[in-house]
């Protein structure tokens, strides 16, 4: 009985023991940054309380994930393995190019990490949203990332096996400014995004460009919207949620860019996609939109238009032909 009794006492002691070491690595794990979190134990990093002001004060790029709902803990966290691993390869892929174009410049680091690098833990902000199934990482309004060529590189590294398909992830959008849903702050928005993709793209002289517009207010229920045009004194405030009046705005500004350009739902060229985000700790009187300016290849037009899914469904629908 005596021994048992020491094996108890032993077992204990070693019990608290991890117990303590267990609470002191959770410590040290609060006080990491996001990016560290995840390095050290893949934890998802906390949420960025002050980006909803800076939001609206200021343009940013991002990524706005789709997910399934309640399982956004597991999609942000495999959202941040994807996401990771391209932004700091397109980034020193750059870095790497500006280092050639200006040879008589001395490259500090080559062939290591410079300093001057993109830190892990201060790319993206993780953003509180008040709606299920979607997740929002925004860069720093002053960093600014060729989101799209990241998301072309992770559908490339899907198609070539290079990358496994995502388990919680199903759709990555790229983000590529952001402003309040203004007449006038949208169509500055369109405009310039616009401007930069047909200064890209070589257009065919004498050949109409073909647009089309996506729409999602997936954070805003039709219910919420009458309470809101109730609730409010100003009947323009909320104007742009109206889908019609969006599509004539964004319209318009496409058009101002590319005067010969016409809408073609079916095989557009242009794809202009506005998606509403659902931003916790905004007022109920201020809406924010996230908005791409994307080619043809990015975008499914069936049922809607939207970004393509990472994953293709095409052999679950062959499982259910056979």
């Amino acid at each position: 009985m005596a021994e048992d009794k020491g094996k108890e006492e032993v077992e204990t002691t070693i019990s608290e023991e991890r117990d303590k070491e267990e609470e002191e690595k959770g410590e040290k794990i609060e006080e990491m940054k996001p990016w560290e979190q995840h390095s050290a134990v893949i934890s998802i990093p906390r949420y960025d309380y002050n980006a909803s002001s800076s939001l609206l004060h200021n343009s940013h790029s991002g990524f706005l994930i789709t997910c399934p709902i309640k399982r956004e803990k597991s999609a942000t966290k495999e959202a941040i393995g994807i996401l990771e691993k391209y932004i700091v390869s397109n980034h020193d892929a750059k870095r790497r190019k500006t280092c050639l174009e200006d040879a008589n410049k001395e490259c500090n680091g080559s062939g290591k990490e410079s300093s001057t690098s993109m830190e892990k833990s201060d790319i993206l902000s993780l953003v509180k949203l008040t709606r299920s199934g979607l997740i929002f990482f925004k860069f720093p309004f002053d960093k600014s990332p060729a989101v799209v060529d990241i998301v072309s590189q992770i559908f490339q590294s899907l198609e070539t096996g290079i990358l496994k398909s995502p388990l919680w992830c199903n759709r990555i959008l790229p983000i590529q400014g952001t402003c309040c849903l203004d007449e006038k702050e949208l169509k500055k928005i369109v405009t310039k995004l616009v401007e930069q993709f047909m200064n890209n793209r070589q257009k065919e002289t004498g050949s109409t460009v073909k647009f089309a517009v996506g729409y999602n207010r997936r954070g805003i229920e039709e219910t919420e919207m009458k309470n809101l045009r109730k609730a409010s004194s100003d009947p323009n405030i909320f104007a742009l949620l109206d889908r019609n009046k969006c599509f004539s705005v964004v319209a318009a500004a496409v058009k101002e860019v590319v005067p010969d350009s016409i809408v073609d739902l079916k095989d557009p060229e242009l794809c202009v996609l506005v998606e509403v985000l659902p931003l916790s700790g905004v007022s109920d009187r201020t809406a924010i939109v996230g908005l791409s300016v994307l080619p043809q290849a990015f975008v499914s037009t069936k049922p809607r238009l939207c970004i393509k899914a990472l994953v293709s469904d095409t052999k679950d629908t062959n499982k259910k032909k056979s």
